[in-house]
């Protein structure tokens, strides 16, 4: 094998492992707002559930008679 062969070689494993290192980081933070993404979703559907029963409970209280003083 000769140096530029050799040398070539080293370089592309050097920019392969770079390249490798990369993928992972960028894999790692994509889970983190994967996560971040699922803890906001559900925090989302809590504050519409409890949205909705306040609007329940302003509707019910509408429909009642008013009070008589």
């Amino acid at each position: 094998m000769s140096d530029d062969v050799a040398a070539l070689l080293l370089a592309l494993a050097t920019e392969n492992a770079e390249l490798r290192q990369q993928l992972a980081t960028a894999q790692d933070m994509l889970m983190e707002t994967a996560i971040d993404a699922g803890h906001l979703h559900a925090r989302i559907e809590a504050l519409q559930a409890e949205r909705d029963a306040w609007q329940a409970e302003a509707e019910r209280l509408a429909r009642r008679p008013p009070r008589s003083v």
